[in-house]
């Protein structure tokens, strides 16, 4: 099995578990989503939830995308690293009345839309402000994503966005709405989807509700498809950068551009989940009867993916070339459910090797916790080293 290549001499001189990122690998991959993107006039809106890192966010918002946030602090993030305002969009539920305010006070591009409670209050503080809210609807195609339970968002039973039945008379009362400018319709179906049929169904409920929304006479600038598309847990030395242009080339053929209108994405984990590991030191090695268990000084604390998603991060000894072995490899905590995967055969394992959980640049730094009074990981990046 090829392993990645990690600067393990000087990883002995840092205190683990810490995060380390492949600044040459999210660099070629940012390059290849936009030479993508520039086949279609496509605009990106980097989701940061994904990782909220603020020199990732530096790298990312140098490269001239635009930034999806869901929060108002992820706002003054994206605002902190340089995403200019006008390539800010703000999605999200529950969105508390200071952060439409932020939003409204840095004139973002657009505050994707998920109810006509959220609808009424938009406007009401945007007349406060004497502003004008530019909005999208996101709308709920009822398209199953075939992807985790805990990370599926575009089903009618969903708590996100707005059923289709209910869409067309919500964006007539936007149209009478002294502060609100409508400007199109938001999707967002799910995460970690590597079944392209999934964006086809989206592709084809979107075109028929497009179509349906014109006849009514709603005039529909731009089309946010969001994001979801996945990278491989599996094979992180293989495949490191997903199939961006199968990915873009399926929205090109089956979605009809009108004159003037953006075509939008927010993609987070398929542009820094491959470009991001956790390292993390062998405490102990513990023989049971049956099993042996590689015990790390990394928990859930700071990667609860596999305890939260059932999430798989092939995990590498970098610091053995010995046979491989069998083992549970476990965390710290004082919880049945701190288990990074189970029956993996990894090189032996001895008491202080170094050991690399791959493919956790997104939704693992960023979701990190003190639980146990543990403290948080730091981050380092292969050009800084």
């Amino acid at each position: 099995m090829i392993k990645g290549f990690f600067p393990t001499d000087q990883f002995r001189s840092i205190q683990t578990p810490f995060y380390y990122y492949d600044v040459a690998l999210l660099q070629e991959t940012l390059e290849i989503v936009k030479s993508e993107l520039l086949k279609y006039d496509y605009q990106l809106h980097y989701a940061v939830k994904a990782n909220a890192n603020p020199r990732i966010l530096s790298i990312i918002s140098e490269s001239g995308m635009g930034a999806d946030c869901v929060s108002g602090g992820e706002i003054q993030a994206a605002l902190d690293a340089g995403f200019p305002a006008s390539k800010i969009v703000f999605a999200g539920v529950g969105k508390a009345d200071w952060e439409i305010n932020l939003g409204l006070d840095n004139d973002i591009a657009c505050f994707n839309v998920e109810s006509l409670a959220e609808l009424e209050v938009i406007q009401s503080l945007a007349k406060a402000k004497n502003k004008t809210a530019p909005i999208a609807f996101r709308a709920n195609p009822n398209v199953d994503a075939h992807t985790h339970a805990k990370i599926t968002t575009g089903l009618q039973e969903n708590k996100f966005g707005i059923n289709l039945g209910q869409l067309p008379g919500i964006i007539d009362k936007a149209l009478a709405m002294t502060n609100i400018q409508f400007t199109g319709i938001h999707f967002h179906i799910g995460s970690q989807i590597t079944d392209l049929s999934a964006f086809r169904n989206l592709c084809i409920r979107a075109e028929e509700l497009q179509c349906d929304l014109e006849t009514r006479g709603a005039k529909i600038s731009s089309l946010n498809f969001g994001g979801g598309l996945g990278i491989d847990y599996h094979h992180p030395n293989h495949l490191s950068i997903p199939d961006f242009e199968s990915y873009f080339t399926l929205f090109h053929k089956l979605i009809k551009a009108r004159d003037g209108q953006q075509i939008h994405f927010e993609l987070g984990r398929a542009i820094v989940g491959q470009c991001g590991s956790l390292i993390s030191k062998v405490l102990y090695v513990k023989k049971g009867e049956d099993k042996q268990f590689a015990i790390l000084d990394a928990g859930f604390t700071d990667l609860i993916r596999p305890a939260m998603y059932d999430a798989y991060h092939h995990p590498e000894n970098i610091t053995s070339e010995e046979p491989y072995e069998t083992y549970d490899i476990v965390g710290p905590i004082c919880e049945s459910s701190d288990v990074f995967c189970k029956d993996t055969d990894i090189n032996k394992v001895r008491r202080n090797d170094l050991i690399a959980l791959r493919s956790a640049g997104a939704y693992s730094e960023v979701m990190a916790s003190k639980y146990n009074c543990r403290a948080l990981p730091k981050s380092y990046f292969s050009d800084l080293l």
